[in-house]
């Protein structure tokens, strides 16, 4: 595939028909609250659906039950292996690289900011995690699984920001296209995905590329239950650069809310983190991963850690040879990351379950500015490609 402007503009004018259409029924009927308390019911794949609820969430659920026909199990395999090996990691870089990325992106941070779900920083993060999680199980797509039901709910969730968004009128259309339209989901998709590997790449830890790509390849299919259209999204890392390269010129750049949301990231793992000694190693980590570029616009502040964090890779090193010489050495590290992610997301979640719930409302101060930073680049950290 090849990325211009032109195919990028008009990927920014489609949303997703499907997940759209049943959105705005359930608020024409009136039917939201009463989805919603239903699906409460509905966390895992297989388990019967509730009487009473609505027909066209019921034609919804059933249609987007399955995984594509196309998925590669054998790849699937070597993702959730992938990520057994590198949980830890992959968290890191999810929390302190992916997430950030976000913020980065103007319009991305409003919208962020637009529900009432996020009245606590926790929530974005907790359900990120408590999603890859999920995604990374043995029986991820079989019955009794929590990811289907949790990927059908994001979807919805996506289409309800986009229905309230042009219902109301908070979204200049004719400027900046379809709210959650289709180049910022292929965007978000290349931020957990492409990123992620990034800030491994940054952080030393020695990839194959087997795995590298097979990662890539479950993110794809996330994408593609989340109402990605597959003819448009990046099928390679390399086609993925080219990608988030152009996504990056485009709108990347300083806003309030991404300062705002930033900073409520740091104070969360500040207190995520015991003590208060290691504080500064969540900023550091940040702008490490990011880039002193994207930092500043997010307003990380600098701190004596900025230099000490960089001695982490070597440090990882250190742990990689005990995995590589140590079968038992191997089976304790990952256990300890296996433990450390459970704990990290315990926090995070509060020992909650994230149910992704249809808002029937949106914050009353929301505003998006036109004003996307596209005068910026981001510069990958040296060594990255």
């Amino acid at each position: 595939m090849s990325c211009t402007e032109a195919s990028m503009d008009a990927l920014r004018q489609v949303g997703d028909d499907l997940a759209d259409a049943v959105v705005a029924e359930l608020f024409e009927r009136g039917e939201v609250g009463k989805f919603n308390t239903l699906m409460r019911y509905v966390s895992t794949a297989g388990a019967p659906l509730p009487d009473g609820l609505p027909d066209v969430a019921r034609e919804y659920l059933q249609v987007t039950s399955v995984p594509p026909a196309w998925v590669d199990w054998n790849e699937m395999e070597k993702a959730r292996l992938f990520f057994i090996d590198n949980n830890v990691h992959i968290s890191t870089a999810l929390s302190f690289a992916s997430m950030p990325a976000c913020y980065v992106v103007p319009h991305v941070a409003k919208l962020l900011s637009a529900t009432h779900g996020l009245s606590y920083p926790s929530k974005r993060m907790a359900e990120t995690g408590q999603f890859t999680v999920y995604l990374m199980q043995p029986d991820a797509f079989e019955a009794g699984s929590r990811f289907i039901p949790a990927a059908q709910k994001v979807r919805l969730l996506h289409a309800s920001i986009r229905h309230h968004l042009k219902r109301e009128n908070r979204w200049d259309t004719a400027a900046m296209g379809t709210p959650i339209c289709q180049e910022d989901m292929i965007g978000g998709q290349m931020f957990f995905s492409l990123l992620v590997l990034d800030g491994l790449h940054r952080l030393g830890i020695h990839m194959s590329v087997e795995g590298a790509e097979a990662y890539f390849y479950a993110w794809r299919v996330v994408g593609a239950i989340l109402g990605i259209d597959q003819d448009a999204v990046p099928k390679t890392l390399e086609e993925a650069r080219q990608f988030l390269d152009l996504y990056m010129v485009r709108h990347m750049g300083p806003s309030d809310e991404g300062a705002r949301l930033t900073r409520q990231l740091i104070d969360l793992y500040e207190e995520v983190v015991p003590g208060t000694l290691f504080d500064p190693l969540v900023s550091a980590l940040i702008r490490y991963l990011i880039g002193d570029t994207c930092a500043d616009w997010l307003q990380v502040p600098r701190t004596s850690w900025d230099t000490v964090v960089k001695t982490v890779p070597h440090l990882l090193g250190v742990l990689e040879t005990i995995e590589d010489r140590s079968p038992l050495g191997a089976w304790a590290l990952d256990r300890l990351g296996h433990l450390t992610s459970i704990f990290e997301l315990s926090s995070l979640t509060r020992g909650r379950v994230m149910h992704y719930a249809i808002p029937e409302q949106l914050k009353q101060d929301f505003g998006v500015s036109t004003t996307l930073g596209r005068t910026h680049r981001w510069t990958p950290p040296v060594g990255l490609k």
